[in-house]
């Protein structure tokens, strides 16, 4: 069953159902405050009876009349009063023998008068009432009864039924039945109505939502569900609108990492390709003697160079995706950070001499590291060979400075620097900030900074860059100190 028809059902049965309810209690409570009327006319007539009785036994006229003919004499002039009325007095003695009025047979009285419960319930001088569907004569006909019971000098003397047509009470009660059937009708109709506009508001809300994923499904993330944070459908909405936006971020993601990966297979290609050329040529030339023999040495000279790069660039790649998902193991310990960076830096002054650069240790003292030395020295390295890579007859410094809780090391450079978009992009895979260098001896495969930033990770430290075009840049990793190291500092400030 579709959603509309849930929701007319859902809205209209339940009005229907509050309405019916409503009307039922309503007539049930009209029919008994009619009775409960009924009933205190008909007692009142029976003490207006039983006051007539009083009077007449006194009346010196009647002294001569048993008690029992003068109670017969004050019912017949009561019952004559009020026959307009449809009021009929009935009188049964202590036998349950009828003795008034005396054209009704004697004996017992009809079941549908008094019953054997009520019959009780007289003789121990509770007043009962009902109504019947019987008259007293036993014909069908809705009738209100008063049961009255009377005493002589405390002794059970009999009882009077006080019987009147209640015509009233089903007339009103039709006519209000009448009346709740037309509400009803209204009733129902406005229900209706009210219910399907409510259920085609929410169902509109819904193929809303169904057209706006149906867009993403097909592409377009940019698709927004309006929101007025009124109820769980705009709190669906937000989250619907929260989700494309995460999903066009990762669509724009995976767009960038596909087109870096294009790249980088071109690059791959182009660069495995040259030496292999150059390797290839040199092999054939050779094999038919095309070279002469002393250069022959430069040849194999050559292609070891070219050998070389092809093994470095396959071996970056390798280390990066055993670094990305954790397949190698690091040994963190404490040793000398200055010292192991002052022995990087005479190794690659080789390297800085060759591009016009100068290296330099900003700090003397040793300051311990904890860190995989292995790790860490490839770290360094890849940092100051990028910075020796992109600086031209400038300065490269190393400051390394004991933070609180950890050890922080930074390179700076004068170089060309990056823009703010080179510096957002510098830790993709394959990204190269320049490249027209692409093919410089030392950044082949642009792997180097996202393997350090991998490194960096696994060691629980933080890497930044700020840079800065024609000016320079400046790296700054920070290693944590070890665990216990940092406990013991934060006892020692408690203490």
């Amino acid at each position: 069953m579709k959603y509309l028809y849930q929701q007319l059902l859902a809205f209209g049965g339940l009005i229907l159902l509050i309405l019916l309810t409503l009307g039922i209690s309503f007539t049930q409570f009209t029919r008994k405050t009619l009775e409960d009327n009924n009933y205190k006319e008909l007692l009142g007539y029976a003490q207006s009876m039983e006051k007539n009785n009083l009077s007449l036994s006194r009346d010196i006229r009647f002294e001569g009349m048993s008690s029992n003919e003068i109670f017969k004499f004050a019912v017949n002039v009561t019952e004559s009063s009020l026959t307009q009325q449809g009021v009929t007095f009935v009188f049964i003695d202590q036998d349950r023998k009828v003795q008034y009025p005396e054209s009704e047979k004697s004996g017992k009285v009809s079941p549908h008068l008094v019953s054997d419960e009520q019959w009780k319930a007289l003789k121990a001088g509770q007043q009962q009432k009902e109504t019947s569907s019987k008259n007293v004569m036993g014909q069908s006909q809705t009738t209100s009864y008063a049961m009255v019971p009377f005493f002589t000098e405390g002794v059970f003397f009999g009882v009077l039924l006080v019987s009147q047509p209640a015509m009233n009470v089903e007339t009103s009660v039709n006519s209000i039945v009448a009346d709740l059937f037309k509400a009803f009708i209204i009733a129902s109709i406005i229900a209706i109505i009210v219910s399907y506009f409510f259920a085609t508001q929410q169902v509109k809300r819904i193929n809303r939502m169904r057209s706006a994923t149906k867009e993403v499904a097909a592409g377009n993330f940019d698709v927004v569900v309006p929101n007025r944070n009124r109820d769980e459908f705009d709190d669906l909405a937000d989250d619907f609108n929260r989700m494309t936006v995460s999903l066009k971020e990762s669509q724009d993601e995976i767009e960038r990492q596909e087109e870096r990966r294009k790249q980088f297979m071109a690059d791959a290609s182009h660069e495995m390709r040259t030496p292999l050329t150059t390797i290839n040529g040199l092999l054939e030339g050779m094999q038919y003697n095309a070279i002469p023999e002393n250069q022959r040495e430069k040849a194999i000279k050559l292609m070891q160079n070219e050998t070389s790069r092809l093994i470095r660039l396959v071996n970056e790649n390798l280390d990066y995706e055993k670094i990305r998902t954790n397949q190698i193991s690091i040994l963190l310990q404490e040793f000398n950070a200055t010292e192991a960076v002052a022995t990087l830096l005479t190794q690659l002054s080789a390297k800085a001499e060759a591009s016009g650069d100068q290296l330099i240790l900003q700090t003397e003292e040793p300051i311990m590291v904890y860190a995989d030395y292995d790790r860490f020295v490839q770290v360094m390295v890849n940092l100051i060979q990028n910075a020796i890579q992109f600086t031209k007859d400038g300065t490269i410094a190393v400051a390394i400075t004991k933070l609180e809780k950890a050890t922080e090391i930074k390179i700076s450079d004068t170089g060309i620097g990056m823009s703010e978009d080179q510096v957002k992009n510098i830790w993709d895979r394959y990204y190269k900030a320049d490249p027209s260098r692409k093919n410089t001896k030392y950044g082949e495969s642009g792997l180097g900074l996202s393997i350090v930033q991998e490194l960096v990770r696994l060691h629980n430290g933080t890497i930044e860059v700020s840079s800065e075009l024609d000016k320079g840049t400046t790296f700054t990793v920070v290693f944590p100190d070890k665990p216990e190291a940092v406990e013991a500092t934060e006892e020692q400030k408690e203490a």
